[in-house]
């Protein structure tokens, strides 16, 4: 079955200047067409992480127009209408997140924080490229899901399953 839907996709974290922006532009270049990526923070830190853009630049990825927003932006009236929300850093997944309208799909998919890591240029430069990976791996594994066909169990089921792939920073909840 095939859709010419186009699925919002809201990527969260809490600065909104590293991993978030990384997931934003790998899944609009990956999606082709068929997601639409955004990305925000619960506190932004009002500046992209410039090691981000690079890497997203080294993979060929768009790099330009980003910006460190609020999630705030998206809750409110007229803001695109999510279908899913993934959170990507551990402390925005226990963060009380708005209350976003159509209840969206939602999955923790968190990964080790490249900004956070200390020494050269390049052990930074290598912990973006790395997070770049695992989100990248984590994207590509979520658009090639039969998304029109899958029940909202065995979506739930899939998207935590992806969350728990190679370079998830927290333990993944058990299903209830």
């Amino acid at each position: 079955m095939t859709t010419d839907r186009v699925y919002n996709v809201l990527f969260l974290c809490t600065g909104n200047s590293a991993r978030s922006i990384l997931a934003e532009s790998i899944l609009n270049a990956e999606g082709k067409g068929r997601f639409k990526a955004y990305s925000a923070g619960s506190q932004p830190k009002g500046d992209v992480n410039p090691f981000a853009l690079k890497e997203l630049e080294t993979l060929g990825y768009p790099s330009n127009g980003f910006r460190s927003k609020s999630w705030d932006e998206f809750a409110e009236p007229g803001a695109p209408h999510m279908d899913f929300i993934f959170t990507v850093c551990d402390s925005a997944a226990g963060e009380a997140c708005p209350v976003w309208i159509g209840h969206p799909m939602s999955a923790h998919w968190g990964i080790e924080d490249p900004s956070a890591v200390e020494g050269s240029e390049v052990e930074k430069a290598r912990a973006f490229a790395q997070a770049a990976r695992f989100l990248k791996n984590r994207i590509m594994s979520f658009i090639s899901l039969p998304l029109a066909s899958l029940d909202r169990l065995a979506l739930e089921t899939h998207l935590r399953q992806i969350g728990a792939m190679e370079g998830a920073s927290i333990k993944q909840p058990k299903a209830s």
